[in-house]
């Protein structure tokens, strides 16, 4: 099979190809045509620059790549995220900064690669000892330098109080859950206590969590505000355990055997939730999660600032159980591109045109970079950023950032070198997969082209060897 360069490869994706080798499925062809019928290749549209936008990035949670009717789903209906991708750009090779939570959101937060802080390294975070330290520079903190507006509503999953809160990294505003997964009603979390809180202090609502959630969003961006803001909104909705609205006698249940727990384990035993849950309801729960974006949507339209707002969407990591990732191989947890690949739309009406698809490959820290560079905002030299800026790809037609994606998890490695894929299974055998020809990562190359493998590995190694071990 002959190599493509990476040049060469990043004009041929990014310009739109969707040609097939004979006998696969590309990314594009994984969307049924009626879900996307005017979608064209990404083009910039250059413009002078303008007004700094606003920021609105929106997280889904275990939301697996095909998760969206535009993305393929044949069973979940997504309207107003279809309706967002038509409006922006859909990327079909996007991914998270690892196969888990937490350290991408470490990945995000910090646009640097998880293993360079002591928190990155926990996959998840689990105990109250590890989290984000208050004076590693972020997003948030760099671009309230820059003179914006700060706000992190649901999800912040790095670290916990009193030693870490998204309000020591940076934010103005928190308004959320401290840890990784609750219970829906009773917001019991993983350490087995209440986990709602407005900055410091605990929040009571009982209600649906992704309800509270869309309301604070909505207030946020229909307030008056007098800078550009940044609002990281992130949703713990597909992530178990498994409610939808109107689920409160499970929840009930599930709340119950926390309350009685005596141990960790069985805390996270019965958040878990591996007696309950099926496509439908997961299904239920996607669409649900479809709604409440559309309504901080439809509230960031009626305030007026929605041609000047950039908004992000994507998800932290692959599918779980129910998700559908078809035709990728893998899930949450490991490095296949079913736990890693995502769903990604960006749109921002001033600058970049409606009805584009990109197939550039990109992960949780590039976005990092092209938020700072968008928003004028200068990263800080001592912390450099593992991520590369699309900005000049998005807005001034400048051709794809040529880098390997790199990704670790204990023993699962995987580097991405253009439609090249390098990956290391938990038993610590090496595989090679030309992801052009073969996104579902049955065909091993590695036999076939030793030298290739051998110099992915190198570049893996070359990055490995910055990054902190791992404990113990």
């Amino acid at each position: 099979m002959p190599e493509i360069s990476r040049r060469a490869f990043g004009g041929l994706v990014g310009g739109g190809a969707v040609t097939a080798v004979a006998g696969t499925t590309t990314a594009a062809e994984a969307v049924p045509a009626a879900a996307a019928p005017a979608e064209r290749p990404f083009k910039a549209r250059p413009a002078a620059s303008g007004r700094r936008p606003n920021i609105l990035v929106i997280l889904g949670d275990d939301l697996g790549w095909a998760d969206l009717s535009s993305y393929g789903a044949p069973h979940i209906r997504t309207p107003n995220l279809d309706r967002l991708a038509r409006q922006g750009v859909r990327f079909t090779n996007a991914y998270s900064g690892s196969a888990t939570c937490s350290p991408t959101r470490f990945s995000l937060y910090t646009g640097r690669y998880p293993g360079r802080t002591p928190g990155g390294l926990a996959e998840p975070i689990a105990n109250k000892a590890q989290g984000l330290d208050p004076n590693h520079p972020t997003l948030a903190s760099l671009l309230k330098k820059a003179g914006y507006a700060t706000a992190l509503i649901g999800k912040w999953h790095c670290g916990w109080l009193p030693d870490f809160s998204p309000t020591k990294s940076g934010w103005d505003e928190f308004f959320g859950n401290f840890g990784g997964v609750l219970e829906y009603f009773s917001k019991l979390g993983q350490l087995g206590t209440y986990d709602l809180y407005e900055g410091d202090a605990q929040y009571k609502d009982l209600r649906y969590y992704t309800t509270v959630l869309t309301e604070r969003a909505v207030e946020y961006v229909g307030r008056d505000h007098d800078a550009p803001w940044l609002l990281n909104l992130n949703f713990t909705t597909p992530h178990w355990p498994w409610l939808a609205e109107g689920d409160e006698e499970t929840g009930a249940e599930i709340a119950a055997r926390i309350r009685a727990a005596e141990s960790q384990a069985e805390v996270s035993n019965a958040l878990n939730h591996y007696d309950g849950g099926s496509v439908e309801k997961y299904t239920e729960m996607v669409q649900s999660l479809d709604a409440a974006v559309g309504k901080v949507l439809d509230a960031l339209r009626g305030s007026g600032q929605e041609e000047h707002t950039l908004v992000l969407f994507a998800s932290d990591n692959g599918g779980e159980r129910y998700s559908y990732n078809w035709p990728l191989s893998g899930e949450k947890f490991v490095l296949l591109e079913g736990g890693i690949r995502v769903p990604a739309i960006v749109r921002w009406p001033a600058r970049i045109d409606g009805h584009q698809v990109s197939h550039e490959p990109n992960f949780s820290p590039d976005w990092t970079a092209t938020l700072l560079e968008i928003a004028g905002a200068r990263p800080d030299p001592a912390y450099p950023l593992d991520g590369t800026s699309l900005a000049g790809y998005l807005l001034r037609g400048a051709e794809p950032p040529e880098r390997d994606l790199f990704w670790r998890v204990r023993a699962n490695r995987a580097l991405r070198r253009g439609n090249w894929k390098y990956y290391r299974d938990a038993s610590g055998k090496d595989h090679l997969y030309d992801l052009a020809a073969d996104q579902r990562e049955q065909a091993d190359l590695a036999p076939d082209r030793p030298e290739l493998l051998a110099e992915l590995k190198a570049a893996w190694e070359k990055v490995n060897s910055t990054l902190l071990p791992y404990p113990g």
